[in-house]
């Protein structure tokens, strides 16, 4: 049986229950606002290979031109949305990142509304990273402050050693599967820990 999506079971569990990871390579995405907090927003989405568009009517010398592709200093208008994938609002006034996240969602846009999780379709972890090994931390925007400082305990053990280990390993998975074998039915366990017990690699 199907679970119930009425109001009384959503007030029973997260919000934000369900974690991804986005492949944002060529994804247009629209940040609106050219503060500080604007700013951070668009340098890490362009960080992950997003397109980024970046509308405001103040830009501030936070925003890096040579970071975002393209730079809109004007009050936001619904056309901003055109081709848009991903909304980020940080403009720091409630009623217009209201207004931004309605116009997003009526297009079936996903938007985040920074430090507001009542006009978000997404939130934004607490990330902390080694290579291509990423953890990420949540508590369904209750505690930004407890997101980050349960991400720097998770930093002090994802170290230059756990990044390598995870190259290390893809390049085995690869050679399983090019021989035609499957990955799913190995247990990596004593490799994982042969590999990060070891004095060096």
């Amino acid at each position: 049986m199907a679970a119930s999506n009425s109001p009384e079971t959503r007030a029973g569990r997260a919000r934000f229950s369900y974690p991804v990871f986005l492949d944002l390579t060529d994804v247009p995405v629209l940040v609106v606002g050219g503060g500080r907090i604007g700013a951070r927003k668009a340098e890490g989405l362009a960080a992950a290979g997003a397109r980024v568009r970046v509308v405001a009517e103040e830009v501030s010398e936070h925003i890096d031109a040579d970071v975002v592709d393209e730079v809109r200093a004007h009050r936001f208008v619904d056309g901003d949305l055109d081709g848009i994938r991903l909304v980020v609002t940080a403009t720091g006034d409630v009623e217009t990142d209201q207004a931004i996240s309605r116009s997003a969602r009526a297009r079936g846009i996903w938007t985040n509304a920074a430090d507001q999780p009542v006009d978000c379709e997404f939130i934004l972890p607490a990330i902390a990273r080694a290579g291509r090994v990423t953890g990420a931390i949540s508590t369904d925007g209750a505690s930004p402050a407890l997101a980050k400082y349960l991400r720097d305990r998770v930093a002090e053990i994802l170290d230059d050693r756990v990044a390598e280990v995870a190259d290390i390993l893809a390049a085995e998975r690869a050679d399983v599967q090019a021989r035609g074998g499957s990955t799913e039915d190995i247990d990596w366990t004593p490799r994982l820990r042969e590999l990060l017990d070891a004095p060096t690699l």
